[in-house]
């Protein structure tokens, strides 16, 4: 499976167009401020990291641009629909990936992706299903019980699912957690590809600051709620004279600011 980045430039990105765009979303559970006043847009055809510890407020932003969690205030537009209100008109047109989801474990590989291809209305599910198993090389596996699968298996029948509906917008949790570096690189190549021949727009929420750094255009790092920068990968590395994403991630979540880091 071994890949290489490749050697030209990323795709450029339209600035005009918003695949999504955030304005002053808040969300409140109980006496806790999950996310606190944040907006952002997203470029389509762009590749941008969200970032942040554990309970910065991620995955309830990512909720909540998917339509699955309802605002306490503020707006969420995605592929100039409104979320929740119009999440009919556009969830066909996006797509979401994590490990830590699992499918049905009984069903075979191939069963899954039937079931999600109808879910998704795709035509012709069969020979979808056959593209996307030459594309990830599934068909060793492809009538084996998902449950039967190893970490790195599960992640290309899952990043499969995520691509049987050829999504406009595809939203990615952790994709390569837990992979060898092999695999993960394969994943991310697979990923590139993917974006610079559909110009989709992706949404990426890592750990792993060399993968965000290889993939992304522009970070956006919160903590507690809230934006606490927002750039591209370089020039965020230069505001806080740091040499690594990873840097700059320490420096945000230890409280270290501009100043300090300087």
């Amino acid at each position: 499976m071994t890949s290489s980045r490749p050697a030209t430039a990323p795709d450029p990105v339209d600035p005009s167009g918003a695949a999504i765009e955030v304005e002053h979303l808040v969300k409140i559970y109980k006496a806790t401020r999950a996310v606190d006043d944040i907006s952002f847009r997203i470029a389509r055809g762009s590749v941008t990291g969200l970032l942040g510890g554990n309970g910065a407020g991620k995955t309830t932003t990512i909720a909540m641009i998917m339509g699955l969690v309802r605002p306490t205030a503020g707006r969420v537009r995605v592929l100039d629909c409104a979320m929740p209100q119009d999440s009919d008109k556009v969830l066909g047109r996006m797509n979401f990936e994590s490990p830590y989801v699992d499918m049905p474990m009984r069903l075979t590989v191939r069963q899954n992706l039937t079931v999600f291809g109808r879910l998704y209305a795709v035509g012709n599910v069969s020979a979808r299903i056959a593209e996307l198993a030459a594309e990830f090389d599934l068909g060793e596996f492809l009538d084996r019980p998902s449950g039967k699968l190893s970490s790195g298996q599960k992640t290309r029948v899952a990043l499969a699912k995520a691509l049987i509906n050829r999504p406009e917008l595809l939203l990615l949790d952790e994709p390569t957690a837990s992979l060898d570096p092999d695999t993960a690189d394969w994943i991310r190549a697979r990923l590139e590809t993917y974006r610079r021949a559909t110009g989709a727009t992706i949404l990426l929420a890592s750990h792993n600051m060399l993968e965000v750094e290889r993939l992304c255009d522009r970070v956006i790092i919160m903590k507690r709620g809230r934006i606490a920068d927002d750039g591209s990968p370089a020039a965020i590395m230069q505001r806080y004279n740091r040499d690594t994403l990873e840097e700059v991630f320490l420096d945000v979540a230890r409280g270290r600011g501009l100043a300090a880091a300087s």
